[in-house]
């Protein structure tokens, strides 16, 4: 009988969390017919049916995490046979608000147990049930699973419930030895992550969102020796700009264009111009992308998350309005598809409407550049000879030193200053 399995829903993807399952243990099923939702490291998606039949057995429930390629549910004909080779997975449960929102994350990771075996010894002799994976963790961390409560199910102990309770215990013992130790000793030391002496605090699990960018802007820090260049740019005709532009939708009955849509495009055209900051570093050799294709940092409850509008540098600054619109209101209602966040060459993160007037961004691999633009603010500027206030707008480029040096990143934002401050060349 056919086994669902995890699929590869991104190119990033790496596991995936059963938020919801859509049919349930004896629906049919027809080939195409969507079972279930998945969340990704990107985005939410649609699991759809491998073939025609029975949804005989669920082996991963909402909330859990799973591997690519390792089976979440068993489809049949009907008759049960399929249900009775592979048992089910435990996963700890997961409220229905978190499930929908994310909630996967708190999930623990699966283990796929192919035999009963040892769950049924575990459970033998008033040992408490538990996972050998759940076993293995308590044998390494010294801790007595009988002092242990599972939140599995039918009280199953699992992996995090044994690692909670190992970081109350280092958490307690930590403070006494700190009492003991007097007010000379040290105020705090890691034990599993938390400062000894915070006996006192609530677990966020992390979504999966969140958990892959930890992972990669941290393997970004590491791995990409970061450059950070600022320019200052009057944007008070680029503003006045806008105002036009937005006066004539207006009348038009269209959209507003945003000062970012604006920064997209002149960042669009200065890479379509000069594609040297276009670029990834692969060892031993440059990438040099062809297409023009602008990822735009969006925040949502889960994560960050990052659309890419595609050939931004052939899309006049209405068609990105839009585009950019659409994608991050799709973005916050986790509808936009995993293709529609990846591919992208360049990214913009703009944090201006918080009133951040300066900030760096980490590279978004596999790019070599990433711009943060903060919020434009009244300054005194001296202009032919007069004292006027002008409107500055602060960006700063992150460059992987590996592919673009001080003289390309700089020259970068020379052309990308130029157009800005002079806005009809953005359209030209």
């Amino acid at each position: 009988m056919p086994e669902i399995t995890m699929p590869r829903l991104s190119d990033t993807m790496e596991e995936g969390v059963v938020v919801a399952w859509l049919k349930q243990v004896g629906d049919k099923v027809t080939r195409g017919e969507v079972l279930a939702e998945i969340e990704t490291d990107k985005a939410l998606m649609e699991l759809e049916a491998y073939d025609d039949g029975v949804l005989e057995q669920i082996l991963a429930e909402p909330g859990t995490r799973v591997s690519i390629g390792n089976p979440i549910a068993l489809i049949g004909d009907g008759t049960g046979s399929a249900a009775k080779s592979v048992p089910p997975v435990s996963a700890p449960p997961v409220s229905t608000e978190s499930a929908t929102d994310g909630a996967a994350a708190a999930a623990t990771t699966v283990e796929f147990v192919r035999t009963q075996e040892t769950s049924t010894a575990a459970a033998q002799g008033g040992r408490p049930k538990s996972s050998p994976l759940a076993r293995k963790v308590a044998r390494e961390l010294g801790v007595d699973l009988a002092t242990v409560t599972g939140t599995g199910p039918a009280g199953r102990i699992t992996r995090q419930d044994v690692e909670s309770a190992a970081q109350r215990v280092a958490v307690h013992a930590g403070a006494e030895a700190t009492a003991a130790a007097g007010p000379n000793a040290a105020e705090s030391s890691p034990a599993q992550g938390i400062p000894v002496g915070y006996d006192d605090f609530e677990e966020v699990p992390l979504t999966t969102v969140q958990q892959v960018s930890a992972k990669r802007l941290t393997e970004s820090m590491q791995q990409a020796p970061h450059i950070y260049l600022t320019s200052a740019i009057d944007v008070t005709d680029l503003l006045a700009f806008r105002a036009d532009i937005n006066e004539t939708l207006r009348i038009a009955g269209a959209g507003k264009v945003s000062v970012n849509d604006l920064i997209v495009k002149a960042v669009a055209a200065t890479l379509r111009a000069d594609s040297s900051v276009n670029v990834s570093y692969a060892g031993d050799k440059l990438l040099r992308h062809n297409g023009v294709h602008i990822g735009v940092a969006v925040a949502i409850p889960a994560g960050l998350v990052v659309p890419v509008i595609r050939d931004a540098d052939r899309k006049s600054i209405s068609e990105i309005a839009a585009e950019s619109r659409d994608k991050a209101e799709r973005a916050r209602a986790r509808k936009l598809r995993a293709d529609e966040m990846s591919g992208g060459t360049f990214t913009i993160s703009n944090l201006g409407m918080f009133g951040i007037e300066q900030f760096t961004a980490v590279i978004n691999p596999p790019q070599a550049a990433i711009l943060a633009v903060g919020a434009a603010a009244d300054e005194v500027q001296l202009v032919d000879g007069q004292v006027v206030g002008r409107k500055i707008l602060r960006v700063t480029l992150s460059a992987d030193h590996r592919a673009v040096d001080g003289a390309t990143a700089a020259t970068f934002l020379q052309q990308l200053k130029g157009l800005l401050e002079h806005p009809l060349r953005i359209v030209t």
